[in-house]
């Protein structure tokens, strides 16, 4: 592949971001554009946006082995601290980015939902809203990018090239998705906290099994290629991406006394789905309840479990792929779809068993993946939904794709009572407020995807209130 040049002579035209923000700090980064060799990037960090007030500057080396991308993880910053940050190279500045570190005392935050962002399906106007909301921080649950075209139309835009398979194909669709100006300017604006769902690979892959790549070996180098291309373009420690084609992003935030979040790996390390490759539906399978079926792996099961025994906050939310509540799809029985948490029974039973240690006191799962908003609450039999509500769910909906299956989810309410609100008509994310006393939500839609310039709105607020499990609409 030869090296991309750079538009108009300027080579940070994939803008900037921050993101695993700390009390202490926080990674930056940018990705050149138009370099063959080995290039010294600097870097200067300031507590105001016209950089009189430097404090801290230095140089990174931006390598074509990890694509030209950099990452830079300052330390020993204050907390609680807006800060601005900027990159050169030749002459060229990039953007200003704006970041902050996390507040140790904080009383109350806000914070974004996003998920399934498809670049033909729709424009990207969700995040324009985004940085107009000012929030402090954006968790994305997974498909940042769309390996593959899908659906029947009509498209605001193309992929223009065939699905990657090798690490410059990836590398390839992540800088397109990083041209987009509204995506730009958000990641200019605010950290983001970031975890994968199945697209940033191939769809409904399981740990190393693909769905589609059926040959085990090019599978696995497909998904190498994929992971650190994701890496390439995400303000993520790359200390994180391990040897052999594999990763650690599970990981731990906290603001003070005030909320956890727990951002987990509902892909890497997940057995495969029952009763078939892939998500599909399926009914009377008995692989749904076997007890070494895992969505996370056994590992970070008890890394989890043995968080939240020692939780400290007041609102544990955790933040991961898909839905956790259960899916009784129409016609009755058993059917269900086998690639969520519906498929593994027994795992979501220990997931539901961690969420009820004595140490939590308000769990709230955050998720996406199904293209449709949802507001849950989660008893302590999930499978067969009954018993005392312990934990709430919040679903996103997807920021610009086509909405989920309309034959699956249609009358959802009549056959799970514990679904408090779904809507299935609309794209766009969701916003939190959380203090001391409740989370306040809203779901806010796009009006038209179609639109570049379209506005967001309200479609529906909620609350979770402190000591009372469950979603109030």
């Amino acid at each position: 592949m030869q090296p991309q040049p750079y538009a108009d002579g300027d080579p940070f035209m994939l803008g900037v971001a921050s993101g695993d923000p700390r009390p202490d700090g926080f990674v930056l980064w940018t990705r050149p554009l138009g370099l063959s060799g080995t290039a010294t990037v600097g870097v200067e960090i300031a507590d105001d946006d016209g950089f009189r007030r430097i404090v801290r500057s230095g140089s990174v080396t931006a390598s074509p082995a990890r694509g030209h991308a950099v990452h830079v993880e300052p330390v020993d910053l204050d907390p609680a601290r807006t800060y601005f940050y900027r990159f050169h190279l030749d002459g060229a500045t990039s953007p200003i980015g704006r970041t902050a570190t996390i507040d140790p005392q904080a009383t109350r935050m806000r914070l974004a939902l996003a998920a399934c962002q498809h670049w033909e399906h729709g424009w990207f106007s969700a995040y324009r809203d985004m940085v107009a909301q000012e929030i402090n921080v954006l968790l994305h649950v997974g498909d940042y990018i769309y390996e593959k075209s899908f659906g029947t139309g009509p498209d605001v835009r193309s992929f223009g090239a065939p699905d990657p398979f090798t690490l410059d194909e990836y590398r390839v669709r992540h800088a397109l998705y990083r041209t987009d100006p509204d995506l730009q300017a958000a990641t200019a604006a605010f950290p983001i906290i970031a975890t994968w769902d199945d697209h940033e690979v191939e769809n409904d892959y399981a740990s190393l099994q693909g769905s589609v790549t059926e040959d085990p070996a090019a599978f696995v180098a497909r998904r190498a290629a994929a992971y650190q291309a994701w890496f390439e373009h995400m303000p993520i420690s790359p200390r994180r991406l391990t040897p052999h084609g594999a990763a650690d992003i599970v990981r731990r935030f906290e603001w003070g006394a005030l909320a956890s979040l727990s951002v987990l790996d509902c892909r890497q390390f997940r057995t495969s789905q029952p009763c078939g490759r892939g998500g599909q539906v399926i009914a009377d399978c008995a692989e749904v309840f076997d007890p070494v079926a895992t969505m996370l792996g056994l590992e970070q099961e008890a890394w989890l479990r043995d968080r939240l025994a020692n939780e400290r906050t007041r609102w544990s939310l955790i933040g991961q792929a898909t839905m956790v509540s259960r899916l009784p799809l129409p016609g009755g029985g058993d059917a269900r779809w086998s690639d969520i948490w519906d498929g593994y029974a027994a795992s979501r039973d220990r997931l539901i068993a961690a969420l009820r240690q004595p140490a939590v006191r308000n769990a709230v799962l955050l998720g996406g993946d199904v293209h449709s908003f949802w507001a849950n609450d989660i008893p302590s039999d999930p499978e067969r939904m009954e018993g005392p509500v312990v934990a709430s769910e919040i679903v996103t909906s997807c920021l610009a794709s086509r909405s989920g299956p309309e034959e699956l989810f249609t009358g959802i309410q009549g056959r799970n009572p514990q679904v408090r609100f779904h809507d299935n008509d609309n794209a766009g994310y969701t916003l939190l407020d959380i203090d001391a006393e409740r989370i306040d939500g809203r779901f806010r839609a796009v009006r038209d995807l179609t639109d570049p310039n379209s506005a967001s709105f309200d479609l529906r607020r909620f609350a979770i209130e402190d000591r009372a499990p469950g979603v109030r609409i």
